[in-house]
């Protein structure tokens, strides 16, 4: 279980996240939605490590994880599929997905890369490739398979259908929807609302760095109101 409370981080003097409070519980994917500039993006890269927060708690099955090196939080079960995929351009599919090895907790597997090959067999067919000869859609599925290598308890996942085409899009979220039934705890953020929702078990939206609406995807109402807060 991923539990925030209270969580304030700073861009230098520009004070972001506001005193974020929310959870994520193991089988459930928690939407985070909002504007351009409110602090989503920000969010993740905080409970990732990428920032240190300036207050609050971040704690992983009970266990403070905030302000730790980002290295550190992702061998604690912690893994973050940023906005830009962070794909390795100069070495191959297979070697990009051998780089989740490094976030394997306990005992190592005999085949840690074949149950997600078999998972992704577009990858698969192209595992001697290239990352840069992938198309957009294979790149975020590559960076999505090469988290789930180290088979993590939560996953951070930054607008992963951007710029890709609706068939793709489609792909993502199912494989966001199988993360949900293999008990992962995810905290997406995206701007594909009505794709998003679809998925999501709760959300909540972030203006000016605050939770202004923490919602139910299948109440009417509350859609509603997340769509006229991101059209203010």
């Amino acid at each position: 279980m991923l539990e925030i409370e209270d969580v304030h981080s700073h861009y230098g003097l520009s004070h972001v996240i506001q005193g974020i409070s929310l959870s994520v519980r193991p089988g459930e994917v928690m939407g985070v939605f909002g504007r351009n500039g409110v602090g989503k993006t920000t969010l993740l890269k905080t409970v990732a490590g990428w920032l240190a927060p300036s207050s609050g708690a971040i704690r992983l099955n009970g266990c403070e994880i905030g302000g730790q090196e980002p290295d550190a939080i992702n061998r604690a079960g912690v893994a973050f599929v940023p906005e830009d995929r962070r794909i390795f351009p100069g070495l191959s599919v297979q070697e990009n997905l051998e780089l989740g090895m490094l976030g394997l907790r306990g005992a190592k597997p005999r085949d840690p890369l074949g149950p997600v090959l078999e998972r992704f067999p577009r990858l698969a067919e192209r595992a001697r490739q290239s990352a840069t000869t992938l198309s957009g859609g294979e790149q975020q599925m590559l960076a999505m398979a090469r988290i789930m290598v180290a088979d993590p308890d939560v996953v951070l996942i930054d607008e992963p259908s951007e710029g890709l085409a609706p068939m793709i899009v489609a792909e993502i979220f199912a494989i966001i929807r199988q993360m949900r039934d293999d008990g992962k705890a995810v905290l997406l953020v995206e701007q594909n609302i009505h794709e998003a929702v679809s998925v999501c078990d709760r959300f909540v939206a972030i203006e000016r760095g605050r939770i202004v609406l923490d919602g139910d995807p299948e109440d009417a109402e509350d859609r509603n109101s997340l769509i006229g807060q991101l059209s203010v």
